[in-house]
């Protein structure tokens, strides 16, 4: 585990705007540094990066965050993966924490694995290059498959000598151990004499998404019938086959900017699209699709294009795959080459803009190519079109989205001419049974979201993906009585979300500052009348800020500004003197998003060059203590007027009961209302001339 010191060192080392420059062309702007998005595809700036702040933004895609952030997003590292990368862009040591012997022994078995990988990687790719016996044979084959220097050097392609044991006696050589080249399967175990189970083969680097060597696929070039054509490294504590997918490393970028990944079978598929130009594929390697790969993909796009060849036979069994996808939330179109051709032989024939073109052509959603195939099978044998439809709705109850289930029982319907709704209702019945089998973990997911018709059902804004999500919107079942509509509900909460996010504006920007505040004191003046005394004293922000949430015993309702505003307000405490940089360091990465966005918020005047046009905005920072109070203040004005609300309802409901005490609490609260407007307005008239 690195330690906590190193990662300080990494943190207080790396410059942003250095980090970003090596994957971004970056032009100065003022204080900053804008470019195009490498995360979408653009003409104009929209990514902008504050070397004082230490913190990107990417206003196209709304991704943001510091350097690591960035590694993470852009080169789908790991936390560790891109502190490590760091560290050695900038020759800082790495220092271990201590582990115990039993987890030391599983890092360093792990580690020894890669190491002895990565050295058979570049064993066999200069062996490839640099040997009379590579070129004749592992080097010549690579160019038969139309295969350029610069490919085989991007996919550190390799051959591996028919010497029976000439990686182990490498290995060895060079202090590798045997244990590790047995465990990578890279070596076979023989009493008398190990050997290289990958021998007089042309060899293929399986790596992991940050770059990792995990395991290999090698090919035989012989005509030998007892031997596999293509033999993978066997399961080991680095390799699971079900859970790799060939290229992604090298498909990783082009699959997040393009917004779709390719999907096909073997290394040369990948290869060969790859030098015709198109980089965002990755293959199966032969392998039934699983979950896990799918997942992979998931990570980076939600859209995946599965490439056929023009075998149909291999396709009835093939499609299997596309229901997993489905299962997985993500959008699939399939796409298949003439008979006779596969996505190699293809993509080595035809230009990159023909390529492009035929793609976006022949790509069919999976409905519509399911039910072509599937219906040649069919014909007019009415049985086989009633398995045939059952087919097709039972890949359509795999969507866990359920507008998208609708439109495609539409879409079913018209291509197969049925009833729209015998398919609604057999659909019903699939999910139906599809929830019986999920049993307790299914009701266990859905508990936390029930709503009864005897409750009011706590909306917490839009959270994306899947409509169903009680946290997307109203449930069906939201109960419409009158006084209590579905906007006033979703106008009330996002008051609140604004408000509380403005607390956090507040502590990231000024929180160490001292400003002079009135201090409002609420007392019966002895005529049953209140009024209001006020006070006038110096706090620092962050100080005012939470002295008046603790007095009015008031927690913000978001648990991620909760979480933000607890850490905000203890690293305060802490330190003596506040370091955005400091604070940014310590920051734990679900809440370096929201943090980011808050405090690029600014930038877009940069962005947009507001000031050269003429507009100018008005900084906070001329008024804090207003922009302050006014804020806390509306606070209270909202959090009170939600209790007189909920006083009225409750008279509402009991009309038979003794409500003045109630009705008096009311009048109360209100007057108290009436108090926050004269101050409310004072301050905003302040604040706003």
């Amino acid at each position: 585990m690195i330690s906590q010191n190193t990662i300080d060192t990494v943190f207080e080392t790396a410059r942003v705007e250095e980090v970003i420059g090596d994957f971004v062309n970056l032009k100065r702007a003022g204080s900053n540094f804008k470019g195009l998005s490498p995360f979408s595809d653009e003409r104009s700036p929209s990514f902008m990066v504050s070397p004082v702040k230490g913190i990107w933004k990417d206003f196209s895609t709304g991704k943001g965050g510091n350097s690591v952030k960035f590694l993470m997003e852009h080169s789908q590292f790991t936390y560790p993966e891109a502190i490590r990368y760091l560290a050695r862009k900038y020759n800082i040591e790495i220092e271990e924490t201590e582990q115990t012997d039993a987890e030391k022994a599983i890092t360093d078995v792990r580690e020894s694995m890669y190491l002895v990988s990565e050295f058979a990687k570049k064993y066999f790719h200069n062996v490839l290059l640099n040997t009379d016996e590579g070129q004749a044979i592992g080097y010549s084959y690579f160019k038969e498959r139309g295969f350029t220097n610069e490919t085989i050097k991007k996919f550190e392609l390799g051959y591996s000598p028919e010497t029976w044991d000439a990686l182990t006696k490498e290995a060895l050589g060079q202090g590798y151990k045997l244990e590790f080249l047995q465990s990578t399967g890279l070596t076979i175990p023989k009493e008398d004499r190990p050997f290289d189970r990958f021998k007089g083969r042309v060899m293929f680097p399986i790596q992991s998404m940050s770059g990792r060597v995990l395991g290999f696929g090698g090919r035989i070039l012989t005509n030998d019938k007892k031997a596999a054509k293509y033999l993978n490294s066997p399961e080991s504590e680095l390799y699971h086959k079900s859970k790799v997918l060939y290229g992604i490393f090298q498909a990783k970028q082009s699959i997040a900017k393009q917004d779709n990944c390719f999907l096909v079978e073997g290394y040369t598929d990948v290869i060969q699209f790859n030098q015709a130009g198109i980089e965002n594929v990755v293959a199966s390697s032969g392998t039934a699709l699983t979950p896990d790969q799918i997942r992979l993909v998931n990570r980076l796009t939600k859209n995946i294009t599965v490439l056929f060849d023009g075998d149909a036979a291999g396709l009835r069994a093939s499609i299997r795959g596309i229901d997993l996808i489905l299962e997985e939330g993500m959008n699939v179109r399939v796409c298949t080459f003439p008979d006779g051709d596969d996505p190699d032989s293809f993509a080595r024939k035809t230009p990159y803009e023909d390529l492009v073109k035929y793609l976006e052509e022949n790509a069919k959603d999976f409905i519509q190519f399911k039910a072509s195939l599937l219906m040649d099978e069919a014909k007019n044998d009415p049985i086989k079109k009633a398995d045939l439809i059952r087919d097709m709705v039972t890949s359509i109850s795999k969507i866990p989205d359920r507008i998208q289930r609708e439109i495609y029982v539409q879409e079913c319907a018209r291509i197969m001419d049925i009833s729209e709704q015998v398919l609604v209702s057999t659909l019903a019945q699939l999910i139906q049974k599809d929830i019986a089998e999920a049993g307790k973990k299914q009701k266990q997911e859905q508990k936390p979201f029930e709503v009864h018709r005897n409750q009011k059902p706590k909306y917490t804004g839009y959270s994306g993906g899947d409509p169903e999500d009680p946290r997307n919107g109203p449930p069906e079942d939201y109960p419409g009585e009158p006084g209590y509509p579905e906007q006033q509900q979703v106008e009330k909460i996002d008051i609140l979300y604004h408000l509380e996010r403005k607390v956090i504006e507040i502590l990231l920007l000024y929180g160490d500052k001292t400003e002079v505040f009135e201090d409002v004191f609420l007392r019966n003046n002895g005529e049953g009348e209140i009024e209001t005394v006020t006070e006038k004293k110096e706090y620092k922000v962050f100080q005012r800020i939470y002295l008046s949430l603790q007095e009015d015993e008031v927690e913000l309702s978001n648990t991620l500004f909760r979480d933000i505003f607890t850490g905000l307000i203890a690293f305060y405490h802490q330190n003596e003197k506040f370091s955005l940089e400091q604070y940014l360091m310590r920051l734990q990465p679900e809440f370096a998003q929201e943090v980011t966005d808050i405090l690029m918020e600014d930038e877009k005047v940069t962005l947009h060059d507001w000031e050269g046009q003429n507009i100018f905005s008005k900084g906070k920072s001329e008024s804090i203590s207003q922009y302050v109070t006014e804020t806390i203040m509306s606070m209270r004005w909202f959090l009170v007027d939600k209790i007189i609300e909920e006083l009225k309802s409750s008279i509402v409901s009991n009309p038979k009961e003794d409500n003045m005490e109630l009705l008096m609490m009311v009048m109360d609260y209100s007057k108290l209302i009436n108090s926050f407007s004269r101050k409310l307005g004072r301050v905003m008239s302040r604040y706003h001339t």
